[in-house]
């Protein structure tokens, strides 16, 4: 009995530091929540919590604040994740519903959760490296320039023009159909192949042709930013409300490394999970005091980094929900 008193006299803590910003004393728990037992014996629950490593007096005759191990404590044990009401939910779809392609609707994703959860949210595009081709389009330009559309599965749009005369409308769409039979479905590293046997099965006139659509093709899917994030709201983490104790400029130049938000985003990420890492759990200098919240979506996936003082269930509800709505139309 005396452990689920102590658990819940943590949530309260977590609770109460999260919406005070100010460390928690025995009393003050007694008067905001019906835990059924006397200040003494709170106090008793205190010490035994701070002994354990999960809270901790960040001042002589200050009450207590959670630890990293508290917060964990908590986001693993105690922590509901709220429901989105169906307002909410009606209201998520149609601002996300009123994008009109794959950047727009990302962007939009980024600044909802940012307004969601009042910290940074972090979009990661669609990976080309787990896509596949869904259609090719040839479109001639003026009599020697072809413009080749490259779609990916995942909705991207890349756009090479081609230096070359283009056949007649009946070839051009023999040679548009060959190619799209060849790439539908496949994903890059099985396009060599499929586009090799396509040269060496077109007419010997348009073998010219065909090696430079396959190389627009490969030119596309090797473009620079083949992984690629969105931040958004960065500058909420600048409001009087966020404090770190070593100030923001460590957080700000962690976000700046994207090669390592993405490996540290990628690793904790696991299908449509709700992951969350907290402080030193993140591996990374500049946000042990940041806590990041993220989840999967199609070949993708979202997350919010915020102080470690943080509302956890919010800031997963909107996750999930944002990334839930993400993989019903950028599906797998």
């Amino acid at each position: 009995m005396s452990e689920d008193r102590r658990l819940l006299v943590l949530r309260a803590i977590v609770e109460d530091y999260v919406a005070t910003q100010e460390p928690v004393g025995s009393r003050l728990l007694t008067q905001r929540h019906s835990l059924g037992v006397s200040p003494a014996t709170i106090r008793n629950d205190m010490a035994a919590l701070e002994e354990a490593g999960l809270i901790t007096q960040p001042h002589t005759s200050a009450g207590r604040i959670p630890t990293d191990l508290g917060y964990r404590m908590f986001v693993d044990r105690l922590a509901q994740v709220r429901p989105i009401s169906t307002p909410q939910r009606r209201a998520i779809e149609a601002f996300l519903g009123a994008g009109v392609d794959l950047d727009d609707v990302l962007t939009r994703a980024g600044r909802l959760v940012a307004q969601l959860t009042g910290q940074v949210a972090v979009v990661q595009y669609p990976s080309r490296q787990r896509s596949g081709l869904r259609h090719l389009e040839l479109v001639p330009v003026g009599e020697e320039r072809l413009l080749v559309v490259v779609i990916t599965d995942s909705g991207r749009v890349e756009q090479r023009f081609v230096a070359a005369e283009a056949p007649d409308e009946v070839a051009l769409g023999e040679l548009r159909a060959r190619l799209n039979v060849a790439v539908a479905g496949r994903r890059a590293e099985e396009l060599p192949t499929a586009l090799e046997e396509v040269g060496q099965a077109v007419a010997p006139e348009q073998l010219g042709l065909t090696a430079a659509i396959i190389a627009a093709i490969g030119d596309c899917l090797a473009e620079e930013g083949e992984e690629r994030l969105v931040l958004s709201g960065t500058a909420n983490l600048a409001r009087a409300s966020v404090r770190f104790e070593h100030g923001l400029q460590p957080v700000l130049e962690a976000l700046e490394e994207q090669v390592a938000l993405l490996g540290l985003l990628s690793e904790m990420t696991h299908d449509d999970e709700v992951a969350v890492r907290i402080g030193h759990e993140t591996g990374a200098s500049g946000l042990t005091e940041t806590s990041v919240v993220s989840s999967g979506y199609g070949k993708g996936f979202l997350g919010s980094i915020g102080p470690t003082r943080m509302d956890y269930p919010g800031t997963m509800a909107a996750v999930r929900a944002v990334a839930r709505y993400l993989s019903r139309v950028l599906p797998a």
